[in-house]
């Protein structure tokens, strides 16, 4: 089995993801998020990497979401990103945290105008009762604004994982696949190579 000769999995992580985003016909970044509720109860869904340091992995999501709800009642969750065309797999474990609202305010101005009055208009996970037509409730957020800038409502932020295990998985004939993984002890990085 070949060892990958690193040292620091945030650094490799970015060279999978550069490599992935040259190689992948769309959405490289994309996720799954694994969280599990109050009651132990497990859910998944894709969401959007938007961001990631040595701190951890950051994406944005409205704060009444079921993931949401999740992670306030338990900060553990897990990531999994998956590369077909790369035939590459990064599992991660680790804690949730909010980013600061400075971190949050200066990515939602990044988002084009439509996805910004998207977030205020939508009640994330909530029901759509028989009534409620979402296409005429963005436009009343739109006649809102109008030409004014499009603030980050209260209700919507991000969340930075603080990674505490990454596996980088790399798929080989015969399924003798490849599996590095990265606990951290403190602050520092132990390795190991798993058994397929």
């Amino acid at each position: 089995m070949t060892v990958i000769p690193q040292h620091d999995p945030i650094e490799l992580f970015k060279k999978w993801m550069d490599e992935a985003n040259r190689t992948e016909s769309s959405d490289a970044n994309a996720m799954n998020l694994a969280t599990v509720n109050a009651a132990g109860k497990p859910s998944s869904r894709m969401v959007l990497l938007k961001d990631v340091d040595q701190q951890g992995f950051v994406f944005y999501t409205n704060l009444g979401s079921r993931k949401a709800k999740d992670m306030a009642a338990n900060p553990k969750v897990a990531l999994c990103f998956h590369w077909k065309s790369l035939k590459r797999q990064i599992r991660i474990e680790g804690n949730i945290e909010f980013v600061d609202a400075t971190e949050a305010d200066t990515y939602f101005a990044s988002r084009d105008r439509t996805s910004r009055i998207g977030a205020w208009a939508s009640k994330q996970s909530q029901i759509i009762s028989g009534g409620v037509n979402l296409e005429e409730i963005v436009a009343e957020f739109t006649a809102k604004f109008h030409i004014s800038e499009v603030p980050r409502p209260k209700f919507w932020s991000g969340y930075r994982v603080f990674p505490v295990l990454l596996e980088f998985w790399t798929d080989k004939p015969s399924r003798l696949h490849e599996r590095l993984v990265f606990r951290r002890v403190f602050d520092k990085w132990t390795t190991e190579n798993l058994f397929p």
